[in-house]
């Protein structure tokens, strides 16, 4: 084989080898810096949404122990009511039976008796409606006690259900944390973004009331980490911070981003005043509005409470707490 066959074939076999490692090596590429940033964000967005519905189960799920709580505490005297008619129904019997029933009967069979038949029997029929009043009674709390515990065991059913949804969702929430945390470990060589202080926020602004005590407390907790389903004191997610800062002021909010746009009134951007609550697109994020445009907010996992302009994403709307 000549030098020039064999110097083209081996330039055929590279070339071939180098359509083939080539595709292989574009498969590696590592991510940009850019490009990781984008998945972050996006998988934050992704994630806050579970976390939200999180919260939401964890709300109802508490409600429905609340619920159940009222029911056993009512199903007792329920109870004691229904054993009370069953025996006052036992004694009025043995009653009728030994001095009523058979005496009144001979009376009303003995016309020398005493006593007159109309009072004979406005006797019998006084009995009678006592019995009758008894037995009724006695149903009525039987019926009572029937439907509270009906009541009682769907309640506990359906917190049984939730809870497993619960625990699903807390799963998926750690997974999607733990691969979030991969991102930005690749991006900044971080899990989560360095602690910092509250001062890098400024000095909150004086603002009086229950208000001033909310926004106070949100600028108290700038620089300390997001935390899943946490509402302080050392780490928040989104609605467990307005939840937090309101608490403080003596106002109580749901842990949840969408009951708590339920749980306030209705404003306008240009009634906006510090203390008030910013509602994102979805009702997947909220923020306490703190003056000049600024929110204090719980952004996301791996990323710190921070103050920053109101207009991060598409606003749904704005609220007051009553």
């Amino acid at each position: 084989m000549s030098s020039l066959r064999i110097l083209l074939r081996s330039l055929a076999v590279a070339g071939l080898s180098a359509v083939l490692i080539a595709p292989a090596s574009v498969a590696r590429a590592q991510p940009t810096p850019a490009e990781l940033t984008k998945q972050i964000d996006k998988s934050s967005t992704e994630l806050e949404r579970i976390v939200e519905s999180y919260n939401k189960l964890s709300e109802e799920i508490k409600a429905n122990k609340a619920t159940a709580a009222t029911l056993q505490a009512k199903i007792g005297p329920l109870q004691a009511q229904a054993e009370q008619s069953r025996a006052d129904v036992g004694v009025l019997a043995t009653t009728a039976y030994k001095t009523g029933g058979l005496r009144t009967a001979q009376a009303l069979l003995d016309p020398g008796g005493s006593t007159s038949l109309p009072e004979r029997l406005g006797a019998l029929d006084q009995l009678s409606r006592q019995h009758q009043q008894t037995i009724d009674g006695f149903t009525a709390s039987q019926r009572r006690l029937i439907d509270q515990k009906t009541r009682l065991d769907t309640t506990l059913a359906r917190q049984a259900a939730q809870a497993k949804q619960l625990a699903a969702g807390k799963k998926k929430i750690e997974a999607d944390l733990s691969r979030l945390y991969e991102l930005r470990r690749q991006a900044y060589g971080r899990a989560t973004e360095a602690p910092s202080s509250s001062s890098s926020a400024g000095n909150p602004p004086a603002i009086s009331g229950s208000a001033g005590v909310a926004v106070r407390y949100a600028y108290g907790a700038v620089g300390k980490p997001y935390g899943y389903g946490d509402d302080g004191p050392d780490s928040y997610d989104c609605s467990g911070l307005t939840l937090a800062a309101w608490r403080a002021a003596g106002k109580s909010l749901p842990h949840n981003a969408a009951m708590q746009w339920d749980a306030t009134a209705r404003i306008s951007r240009g009634s906006l005043k510090p203390g008030d609550l910013v509602f994102y697109s979805g009702l997947g994020h909220v923020a306490i509005y703190v003056g000049s445009g600024q929110i204090i907010d719980a952004p996301s996992a791996g990323r710190n409470v921070s103050k920053r302009d109101m207009d991060i994403m598409s606003i749904a709307g704005y609220g007051r707490v009553r």
